[in-house]
């Protein structure tokens, strides 16, 4: 029987290649795995070495651990010893849910894979004789993060896999030429409903000298906003149209 779990260690290992652009902190990712790349020439760089790899490993297990199932999202279902009830693809229709054929149709929107797990074990309990259920997550679509402001592409990011700001911006085609990397404004809504405001210095993580928390692993629903560099954009202006345009900004920016 194919063996479904997770390899977290693996994943965490690709993820602080992908995630962190910085130079100095992707090489100790991978040099915790003994005799696959040259070891890092510091004692600093093999500290790190200690450390990334659990930190990265932490943050794909929590995106799973916490990911809410929502429309798009595609699951696999497995029933020990039931191959019938057994799903290879599931995916969550628009309205929330999914169908099975042992139970029909199950509301999903908003449970984790542990959640939805334990309700299966007692749906399939009213048929089965001590079900044993496992769910995995196959396809993440319904997270989602805003990226806005001086980027080249603001809009809508889909959340596949666990992401920070770093490689939200990425995926948004980067800072623009007028968009300041040292104030990146995240939004974030806590469970009690109230807006939190944090900043992230972008220039410090891509220049490495920030440490690997800095880099903020993004929840669903969460924005950015990247803020404009007045200095290029007065720049930018002035190149482009003059001292005629440049008095019109300042005018527009002044309202």
């Amino acid at each position: 029987m194919r063996d479904d779990r997770f390899d977290f260690k693996a994943a965490a290992l690709w993820l602080c290649a992908v995630l962190t652009s910085a130079a100095a902190i992707s090489e100790t990712c991978w040099a915790g795995q003994a005799g696959s790349l040259p070891q890092p020439q510091t004692n600093s760089a093999a500290a790190l070495a200690a450390q990334a790899s659990p930190y990265f490993e932490q943050i794909y297990r929590d995106f799973y651990n916490t990911y809410r199932l929502g429309p798009g999202d595609e699951i696999a279902i497995r029933a020990a010893g039931q191959p019938d009830y057994s799903l290879d693809h599931v995916k969550v229709f628009p309205t929330g849910s999914i169908y099975h054929p042992l139970v029909g149709d199950i509301d999903v929107a908003g449970l984790t894979i542990n959640e939805l797990t334990r309700k299966l074990g007692t749906d399939f309990a009213e048929y089965l004789i001590n079900p044993k259920v496992s769910v995995a997550l196959l396809v993440a679509q319904s997270a989602k993060v805003g990226v806005l402001g001086e980027v080249v592409r603001p809009g809508i990011v889909i959340m596949t896999e666990p992401m920070t700001v770093l490689s939200a911006i990425s995926a948004s085609g980067g800072v623009s030429d007028s968009g300041s990397k040292s104030e990146v404004t995240l939004l974030r809504q806590s469970n009690d409903g109230r807006l939190r405001t944090l900043t992230v210095n972008l220039k410090h993580i891509l220049e490495g000298r920030a440490d690997p928390d800095e880099n903020l692993v993004l929840r669903g629903g969460d924005t950015l906003i990247v803020h404009t560099n007045v200095r290029k954009k007065i720049s930018n202006i002035t190149a482009l149209g003059g001292f005629a345009q440049f008095v019109a900004f300042l005018t527009l920016a002044g309202r």
